[in-house]
């Protein structure tokens, strides 16, 4: 590839619009004119762009980087003495403009190989441009090598902002990262989840779309349906799609030219009540709005740059558009019909009106402005200028042009500018919504910034919807119901059926709605809530009514036990108190203070201590008492009616005591029971929704109604022995009094195994503590009341004469028999 002797001579025309001369120079380099698809050939080339179709809007951004350095050289603040020139070129392609790049790099069209790098003498001192991502791509490793500054005005892939690939390449837009942001935001304003990306085959598109996916992979959003046509012929087949999955939404992330064409289609293909979001490539394009049909499509939402007038550029404009030298150029050279391909001419460029440049999308206008600037002021830096003027004697490097680039940090027309660590500045964007009933077609409806501070705005009221003022939706699936959770069943999130979410869980919409979460111990919930109500803590307060009346209960019989314990002491060696088992008697009634006493221990927040004593204290002292009643009638039953029948088992017994062995080995057994049925607090969560019922559990290996079951064994040995006895004199006959006293033990037990089989509460600890005082009472008030009575109030009973009478009322019974 060569360069025209035209482009080398200098022609006077040439320099009038794309060339400078001046102290120093800046490369440019913008799509004067462009093709979607560059021919291919089969030998080497040089491209001519004027060949391809004029773009207007490429011409007004050169007419920008020309604006701004007129402005510069004008002023006498910025550069005093010091002009700005500059080398334009006209970027038409991807891979087929680097006769360009070469000229920029190599002065006097050649290139010297010197052995340090910062020795390279280039003919510019940085390049603005090219526009789009992939353009860029292809050549700024050229610049790279030599760190001469880029300072880009419109390509946005992410893959830049790589300082180690791309350590001199900064841009004053955004990355896609930025607008991928704020489009993600929209979307989660609107609840919209179900969502299609048409790109393109650039790295403008392909950037947005990886970075689109990466950013909804933590949200609710799905990306229903993605494509990349290839042809404008296969959008049918997109549309076809995006219909079938039933998608209102659709992010547009294209070139110009490309979303021209798909909105084309769309309107051909009767693609109506869509939702369309134009990322910053064509969101204010001009030529669109003029569709016939348009306005069936949907609703169009646009993210832009935020559009700064520049003020003088239209005079500017109008100005260089009706300057006679390039018209007269221009036709000298039609009659000279040379051709140059140095992508320096362009000959549509005299015929174009100013108001049609002015007309173009103002998008990267600002953004080349400030380029210019960013430029100027480093210089201004280095070359030390003030009042006075610069010090022209500074020899200027690109690395140290760089250096000085990334320290920017000034207001220009109100709006900061600067860079972040990878060369990206501050993101400014409008948000737009297209109005063809307005004019012009696009309305300002919120925006979005990160300086100083991130700030999102949209006002819904304000956007054109196809739905008459209804925000459209576009779900997969409809919202559950509060408190029902999503239970996906497809490959995307979106898309799910609602399960209530069962009793003690919960749902939290806004962090998780995919999980039923469970409440704490101390909480719990009915089935679909959203969130946990705490429990409330029960247990048997001393303070209760029942409580107090079950403790003066207990008091009482221990009262009751004592007066009778000293009653009988005091009369121990009356045939009353002998009868009723003498010493025994003594260990009966403490150990029916000490059954009682374990009531004492069911009442406040239960503890180890508490529960082992509660389940330990009664079933071993009242054991004992029942073991005593149990030998008391066996051993009335031996004396009237085995001694004589069998002596020798008979005289066993006494010799061997065998009451108190036989009251020795059930106590034994009853007490191993309890240390193998050993209980622990317990807050039971399960019994009630609402409550922590706070009681006593065992965990032992065996469970704690063995001990009741082995007591009420002994009972039934009471009733057994009793029986036997019921025909023994008054005086002996026990029968009555052990029955009931047993009886009472059991109808109070059975009552309390039906209350914990069918209500199980709080109360259980009450009538826990009831059967324990019924057990007590029924011993005390059936075996030892008769006794204290005959004792208080029928001494004359209480005689050694009356019970022998009795006696032999009894023999003279038994021999008339």
């Amino acid at each position: 590839m060569c360069f025209c002797q035209h482009s080398l001579a200098k022609d006077s025309c040439v320099s009038s619009e794309f060339s400078l001369s001046g102290d120093y120079i800046l490369g440019g380099l913008f799509p004067v004119h462009r093709g979607i698809n560059n021919a291919t050939s089969d030998f080497p080339l040089a491209l001519e762009c004027d060949s391809l179709p004029f773009s207007a809007a490429g011409y007004q951004k050169l007419q920008v980087m020309r604006f701004a350095i007129e402005e510069i050289n004008n002023s006498t603040s910025i550069l005093p003495g010091v002009s700005l020139g500059y080398e334009i070129f006209d970027h038409c392609s991807e891979v087929q403009n680097f006769p360009s790049v070469f000229e920029f790099l190599f002065k006097n069209s050649s290139a010297e190989i010197l052995h340090y790098f910062k020795e390279y003498n280039h003919k510019v001192l940085a390049v603005l441009g090219p526009l789009e991502s992939s353009q860029t791509l292809t050549i700024a490793p050229f610049f790279m090598m030599d760190l001469l500054p880029m300072v880009n005005y419109g390509s946005t892939s992410t893959s830049l902002s790589d300082k180690e690939s791309f350590p001199s390449f900064l841009r004053t837009v955004p990355s896609n990262r930025s607008q991928v942001q704020l489009i993600i935001r929209i979307l989660q304003k609107f609840e919209w989840n179900w969502i299609a990306f048409i790109g393109d085959t650039t790295d403008y598109s392909q950037d947005a779309l990886q970075l689109f996916i990466d950013g909804i992979r933590n949200t609710s959003i799905c990306l229903a349906y993605q494509e990349v046509p290839t042809t404008p012929s296969k959008y049918h087949i997109t549309f076809r799609n995006i219909n079938r999955l039933r998608i209102n939404i659709i992010i547009v992330y294209t070139l110009k030219v490309y979303a021209t064409a798909l909105i084309k289609s769309a309107i051909l293909n009767n693609i109506h009540e869509k939702v369309w979001i134009a990322s910053d490539a064509w969101s204010l394009n001009k030529g669109l709005p003029s569709l016939e049909g348009l306005h069936t499509v949907g609703t169009i939402i646009g993210i832009t740059e935020r559009v700064v007038s520049l003020p003088g550029f239209s005079e500017f404009v109008h100005k260089s558009q009706a300057e006679s030298k390039y018209l007269e150029c221009k036709n000298r050279k039609l009659q000279e019909d040379v051709r140059a391909t140095c992508n320096q001419d362009c000959y549509s460029c005299s015929y174009v009106n100013a108001s049609k440049i002015m007309y173009q999308d103002p998008s990267y206008n600002f953004a080349i402005y400030t380029g210019v600037y960013v430029v100027a002021k480093a210089l201004h830096a280095i070359l030390q200028c003030d009042t006075n003027g610069c010090n022209k004697t500074e020899r200027i490097f690109p690395f140290k042009l760089l250096k000085e680039i990334k320290k920017s940090d000034f207001k220009l027309l109100n709006l900061v500018v600067k860079f972040d660590k990878n060369g990206d500045p501050p993101s400014r964007y409008n948000i737009v919504s297209w109005n063809l009933d307005s004019s012009p077609p696009y309305e300002y409806v919120g925006s979005y910034d990160t300086e100083p501070t991130v700030s999102f705005s949209i006002n819904e009221t304000l956007i054109h919807w196809y739905t008459n003022g209804t925000i459209p939706v576009s779900r997969c699936s409809e919202d559950c119901q509060m408190g029902s959770v999503r239970r996906s069943f497809e490959i995307y999130k979106c898309c799910f059926h609602c399960e209530v979410c069962p009793k003690d869980t919960y749902i939290n919409h806004s962090a998780d709605p995919y999980s039923c979460i469970p409440c704490k111990k101390n909480e719990w919930s009915d089935p679909g809530s959203t969130s946990c109500k705490e429990r409330v803590v029960v247990y048997i307060r001393v303070t209760d009514p029942l409580s107090i009346l079950l403790l003066l209960s207990v008091s009482f019989m221990l009262f009751l036990a004592a007066a009778i314990t000293i009653l009988f002491a005091r009369n121990y060696n009356t045939p009353v108190v002998r009868s009723a088992g003498g010493k025994m008697c003594f260990l009966m009634l403490g150990c029916l203070s000490g059954s009682g006493l374990s009531v004492f221990f069911s009442f406040g927040v239960p503890n180890e201590i508490k529960c082992v004593l509660r389940s330990s204290f009664f079933p071993i002292f009242y054991t004992v008492c029942l073991s005593c009643l149990a030998v008391r009638s066996f051993q009335i039953v031996c004396v009237f009616k085995m001694a004589a029948k069998l002596p020798r088992a008979y005289e066993c017994w006494v010799k061997y005591n065998g009451q108190w062995l036989f009251i020795a080995v059930a106590s034994t057994v009853q007490l191993i029971f309890c240390a193998l049925s050993s209980a622990r607090p317990l807050n039971d969560t399960v019994t009630f929704k609402d409550q922590i019922t706070m009681n006593c559990d065992a965990v032992g290996v065996i469970p704690p109604s063995i001990t009741l079951f082995f007591a009420g064994f002994l009972g039934i040995l009471c009733f057994i022995f009793s029986y036997m006895g019921t025909d023994l004199p008054r005086n002996y006959n026990e029968a009555k009094s052990i029955a009931f006293s047993v009886l009472l033990f059991y109808i109070s037990w059975i009552a309390y195994f039906t209350s914990y089989f069918i209500h199980t509460s709080r109360h259980l600890s009450v009538i826990d503590a009831f059967s324990v005082l019924t057990s007590s009472y029924g011993i005390l008030v059936s075996y030892f009341f008769p006794k204290s009575y005959i004792i208080l109030f029928k001494p004359e009973k209480n005689t050694q004469a009356y019970f022998q009478s009795c006696i032999q009322d009894y023999t003279q019974k038994i021999s008339r028999m």
